[in-house]
């Protein structure tokens, strides 16, 4: 190449960091018949709302405390009602939205879980607020401004933990369809 002459650029998708193992391939009879986006039962939702919630809470209670200079009990307590109400609306709101995805057939891209994390953030907005107002005494305005510290901890935290726990899934329903299909 001359100078002046644009050389060509290797358009082929860079290699993203992953890290959990890699898993042997499946034949192709496997794939075919065997679906990796499973059914999740109410167990399944339960375990990855109890996972999201106990990580959370043990993230959030210290640093509120510290915070807010309210006791670590207050908190705590706080915390707990918090992650009830969230634990309940995180099962509701992802059978919802799964259901939403099973019928439109779109695909988890990056922007599809921004906005499921916005929508589910944005779903707690007024319960946290009036709770956490009502629990520590405080006024409406500090308590939209505590949720508005915690939405800032979630939304991310609510994008990399079902990033996370959908490929760790993911790959344990492969595990364990690999498991069935080397039996059969």
């Amino acid at each position: 190449m001359g100078p002046g002459r644009a050389t060509s650029v290797d358009r082929r998708p860079s290699p993203s960091f992953d890290p959990l193992p890699a898993l042997p391939a499946l034949p192709a009879a496997t794939i075919r018949c065997c679906t990796m986006k499973a059914e999740k039962t109410l167990w399944d939702r339960v375990v990855h709302a109890v996972l999201f919630e106990g990580i959370a809470l043990c993230l959030c209670a210290p640093v509120m405390s510290y915070v807010l200079g309210k006791s670590l009990f207050d908190t705590g307590v706080l915390t707990i009602a918090l992650a009830t109400c969230a634990m309940l609306w995180n099962m509701l709101y992802n059978a919802m939205f799964e259901r939403v995805e099973k019928k439109f057939g779109f695909k988890r891209t990056v922007p599809v879980r921004i906005g499921h994390a916005v929508g589910f953030e944005g779903g707690l907005v007024l319960v946290v607020v009036l709770l956490a107002a009502w629990w520590l005494s405080i006024s409406y305005w500090d308590a939209f401004l505590l949720e508005m510290g915690l939405i800032a901890f979630f939304l991310p935290y609510t994008y990399v933990y079902n990033l996370v726990y959908d490929k760790v899934r993911e790959r344990l329903v492969r595990r364990s369809q690999a498991g069935r299909v080397s039996e059969a």
